[in-house]
């Protein structure tokens, strides 16, 4: 007699992974805000900030590719904890220091690159244990309920730094310590089931994720599709933002216009697990590949502020959706002991898109935002017509089958 599957909302190896990974996401948010409010106490050039958000970036994208081998060789779990360990012994010292008035640019420099490079570390470890303490018939649920978590650090993060920053300085950083060293001793209760070796192991560690991956075509052509629509995506909040500065919209409707993007994408992984479960992946794929360009169109076509936000957030709340859908897939169809590098390939390429896509938005904005729109609008155009026209991204499958590590 076969034991039954617990739900998913009585899982806490699930709850414990999901909540230290959105603590970790939302320190991320917070710290973004608040080293740059930090930098404007001593009269920072926009250039240092610059500085400081490009060298978060680097250091995140340097190690994300080792950070794959670290998670399918090491330990999961212990390479959680330690780093959020890490992280919070750092964040710690950046508080005392700002508290004492002992802080300087090159400390802020220095916790950047710590920052950025074991979160980078921390995320493909949490994202390839998840199949370890979810059962395949729940992966796709958890993988939607994952795909709204960072529209939630989105919502959060920056207004939680921008009002700790108004109480003092050093607010939003102590807290940012609090919140890491809650996910760190919340870590510590999880369990992960002991994992058998793998024949990948014997392969070079830096190639086997990406022969992988270029040895699998409908993984390759799903890599695609997240990579161009990371970069559509993260270029088109850059023009909404741009759009409502020269239409002098208000700074508290600009925020409110920000905040339906986090709301949409929260709703999205709300309702992700209720539309997978009506419809077959290969709709899901399609309907969000060709609403997408019907939606950008329209906000080339509405006024700056929440009208143009209720559209972001439409765009949005189908991103989960598509995201559940193709990430399921990748997930199941990896085996174990490539699962970190998968990640962390993955996490790299669209890393980049989305590193890239706020530079493509901003060269659009500065010709016209509206232009930039339609531009957007034809992107994803053609994306729907290469996914209509990929047969295997068309007839996306309905359950992957299982593959032996």
């Amino acid at each position: 007699m076969s034991t039954p599957t617990i739900p998913l909302s009585r899982n806490r190896n699930y709850h414990i992974l999901w909540g230290s990974q959105l603590l970790s996401e939302l320190t991320g948010e917070i710290v973004q805000v608040a080293f740059p409010l930090l930098l404007f106490t001593l009269a920072g050039s926009p250039l240092r900030i610059g500085v400081v958000s490009a060298v978060l970036m680097a250091a995140h994208m340097a190690a994300v590719v080792p950070a794959g081998i670290v998670a399918d060789r090491w330990d999961r779990k212990m390479v959680m904890v330690a780093c959020m360990g890490l992280r919070a012994v750092v964040m710690s010292g950046l508080a005392v220091a700002v508290a004492n008035g002992q802080w300087g640019f090159p400390l802020l420099i220095a916790v950047a690159v710590a920052e950025g490079a074991l979160g980078s570390v921390f995320d493909p470890a949490e994202h390839a244990a998840l199949p370890q303490v979810v059962p395949q018939t729940q992966l796709a649920q958890a993988v939607a309920r994952n795909s709204a978590r960072p529209f939630v650090a989105t919502l959060a993060g920056p207004a939680v730094a921008g009002f700790l920053f108004t109480l003092r300085p050093v607010t939003p950083f102590a807290v940012a310590a609090v919140l890491l060293a809650v996910s760190l001793v919340s870590l510590l209760f999880l369990r992960l089931p002991s994992r058998e070796p793998s024949i990948v192991d014997s392969e070079p560690a830096v190639t086997a994720g990406f022969r992988w991956l270029l040895g699998q075509r409908l993984l390759r052509a799903t890599l695609l599709w997240m990579v161009l629509c990371n970069m559509v995506l993260s270029a088109l909040v850059v023009i909404v933002l741009a759009d409502s500065g020269e239409s002098q919209v208000g700074a508290g409707e600009v925020g409110l216009t920000m905040a339906c993007l986090g709301a949409g994408g929260v709703l999205g992984g709300v309702f992700a697990d209720r539309l997978r479960a009506a419809l077959p992946p290969s709709v899901l794929l399609l309907g969000f590949s060709w609403v997408a360009p019907v939606l950008v169109a329209l906000m080339a076509a509405v006024p700056a502020g929440l009208p143009l936000g209720g559209l972001l957030g439409a765009v949005m709340f189908l991103v989960p959706v598509a995201n559940a859908t193709v990430m399921t897939y990748q997930l199941v169809h990896t085996p174990d002991g490539l699962r970190g590098r998968l990640s962390s390939v993955v996490g790299f390429c669209t890393g980049g898109a989305g590193a890239l896509g706020p530079l493509v938005g901003g060269l659009l904005a500065g010709q016209n935002p509206g232009v930039g729109m339609v531009v957007c609008a034809l992107a994803f155009l053609v994306l729907a017509v290469g996914v209509t026209a990929n047969p295997r991204l068309r007839g996306f499958p309905h359950e992957p089958a299982e593959i032996r590590d």
